[in-house]
């Protein structure tokens, strides 16, 4: 048995279904985001949830510390919120507390459910839910989630379902029939139920969609990520937040199939997953705008710039909206910077992936009652970081990347990134998706300004660099805006002043992603010696020569290998292979 906040589950002693603890703080952030939804949607119906530990509400302050009086106005809004719906609303509400079948409540499905812990944790922790339908195609799951809702006496409002998750969904097309929260979390890529998702969601529902499938959408393979999502995918710093626009653009794609547009709560990039959460309404005059929400990708390959290319444009004609076909290239064939050539990826979801006022409704229940979630601290610090993100500007450079190009010592984060950039009058901010991320408006010209400004006090050994090099080329062309590097009081943010816990250390050993449940459960020996051969290969460097013999040769299997018999490395196992073709 394994406990995770309120509840408490039964697992069988082999791998038969699915389990991965590192996922806490998913489910955590998933409850505390349903909590709020479920705020917003059933006080239109005349209902008022509570939250245990909740008494006191306080929204978080905002991200700049700008002036106290933001800060005093954002904390006393809740306040002022409950007083007016007490006195001015003179409207008697129903309460709905947690474990308590609420009938104008919300109706969840969790179409992919494993153990049922995430759906228990859903009846036992986050007020107002009419149902929870816990669905899983495997046989010992749905039993396992029967049995796990009978031992936290929650069966009166968790019901177990076995059955293909998308046919469950395509079922619940009809109004009357939709859910209002559908949550997905598969092994994998969600792409099969994204078409099934979009159209079983209420009209303002919430999706909850997590992919795990990062290889793919951080460019390691991106042909598959064309095929899974409609977007081709490349290798880059910022992959973790082209990966979220990634399953936002798929997502608005597949919604507008059916006169439907989506507009994303909240969308963070997690350990070794991503996940969001989108709001999905209907309406063929907004669907309209979906071609100028998306946009294609020129990522030079030389030194990381990067531009976008809406797909679509809209002007406004008096009352009446013209829509056409964008114009284009941004770029030329070579990149203005170092002369390399661009890689075409997308196309991405370019609008905002957080709606803040949400985010900090989020931030502010979750700091109000620390108590209620083992990973409190962790959902402060990365929606802290949220609320700081620049809404309107799509992915980010890496500091650490920036200065390698040219190869130069890098800078400090506080004197270069933020406080030389406010200097020069642009904006700019962290992200919550990378550490030494910067994401700002300023082009690509003035960050290799600010390098070249950099290098001058940090030189580099320019004869060692070749002429034909990204490194060469920046260096060689003088800075047309002279960098200040003297720190600012405005350029440390909020949650690196109050050190929030932004980027957390691996929780365990071998954290990662779990290996997929199977009948009879266990994890194959083949995977186990797998594991072991790699374990720690990085930190083993190979000090004997005499160790390389027990390696094949590469270059012969291309036929390249020039040394014979002196090649350090084994021929025979070459050999063999080819014996055995030949049999």
């Amino acid at each position: 048995m394994k406990l995770e906040g309120k509840a408490a589950i039964l697992f069988p002693s082999a791998n038969e279904v699915f389990y991965n603890p590192v996922q806490e703080f998913n489910r955590d952030l998933t409850c505390a985001v349903i909590t709020e939804f479920a705020r917003e949607q059933l006080a239109q119906r005349g209902v008022r949830i509570l939250v245990p530990g909740e008494r006191d509400r306080v929204v978080v302050r905002l991200s700049e510390e700008k002036n106290g009086t933001e800060h005093q106005e954002a904390s006393e809004q809740p306040e002022k919120e409950q007083q007016h719906e007490e006195e001015g609303g003179k409207k008697e509400y129903i309460t709905a507390s947690v474990g308590e079948r609420c009938e104008q409540g919300l109706r969840v499905l969790e179409g992919l459910a494993a153990s049922g812990l995430r759906s228990v944790r859903f009846a036992l922790e986050v007020p107002g839910l009419k149902s929870i339908t816990a669905n899983d195609y495997s046989a010992k799951a749905a039993a396992l989630i029967a049995r796990n809702a009978q031992h936290n006496n929650v069966s009166h409002i968790l019901q177990a379902s076995q059955r293909d998750a998308s046919m469950v969904m395509y079922e619940a097309r009809g109004k009357k029939e939709r859910y209002d929260v559908i949550d997905l979390d598969p092994y994998g890529s969600p792409s099969p139920f994204l078409d099934a998702a979009v159209q079983a969601v209420s009209e303002g529902g919430l999706l909850c969609i997590t992919c795990t499938d990062m290889a793919v959408m951080a460019g390691n393979s991106g042909e598959t990520c064309y095929s899974k999502y409609g977007s081709m995918s490349i290798k880059s710093k910022y992959c973790h937040e082209m990966a979220l626009r990634i399953i936002l653009h798929s997502l608005d794609q597949r919604a507008a199939v059916y006169q439907r547009y989506i507009e994303p709560l909240l969308s963070v990039s997690v350990d070794f997953y991503i996940r969001v959460f989108v709001r999905v309404k209907t309406g063929q005059a907004v669907v309209k705008n979906s071609a100028s929400k998306h946009a294609l990708l020129y990522n030079c390959v030389g030194c990381g710039a990067f531009h976008l290319q809406r797909m679509g444009k809209k002007m406004s004609q008096g009352k009446h909206m013209k829509y056409s076909a964008a114009t284009g290239p941004p770029v030329g064939p070579n990149c203005e910077h170092c002369r390399q050539r661009h890689q075409l990826g997308g196309p991405i979801w370019a609008e905002p992936i957080h709606d803040i006022t949400f985010v900090q409704k989020v931030l502010g229940a979750v700091s109000g009652n620390p108590t209620r979630f083992r990973t409190s601290k962790r959902i402060e610090g990365v929606l802290s970081m949220v609320t700081e993100e620049l809404r309107d500007v799509p992915l980010y450079y890496v500091l650490d990347h920036l200065s390698s190009t040219v190869h130069c010592n890098t800078p400090p984060m506080l004197q270069f990134s933020r406080s030389a950039l406010l200097h020069a009058g642009y904006r700019v901010s962290l992200s919550h998706a990378c550490k030494n991320a910067v994401k700002t408006n300023a082009p690509a010209g003035v960050l290799w300004d600010l390098i070249r400004c950099w290098e001058k006090s940090n030189p580099v050994k320019r004869e060692r660099l070749s002429e034909t090099s990204p490194a060469h080329r920046i260096l060689s062309a003088e800075p047309t805006l002279q960098a200040c590097f003297e720190i600012r009081e405005d350029a440390n943010p909020q949650s690196r002043k109050r050190h929030l816990t932004r980027f957390q250390e691996n929780p365990q050993a071998n954290w990662g992603p779990k290996a997929r449940a199977k009948a009879g459960g266990g994890i194959s020996s083949e995977l186990e010696d797998k594991r072991k051969q790699f374990q720690g290969k990085r930190k083993k460097p190979i000090t004997d020569s005499s160790q390389l013999k027990s390696l094949p040769c590469k270059k012969l299997r291309k036929g390249t290998c020039t040394y014979g018999d002196k090649c350090c490395y084994s021929h025979e196992l070459k050999q063999e292979t080819n014996e055995e073709k030949m049999d």
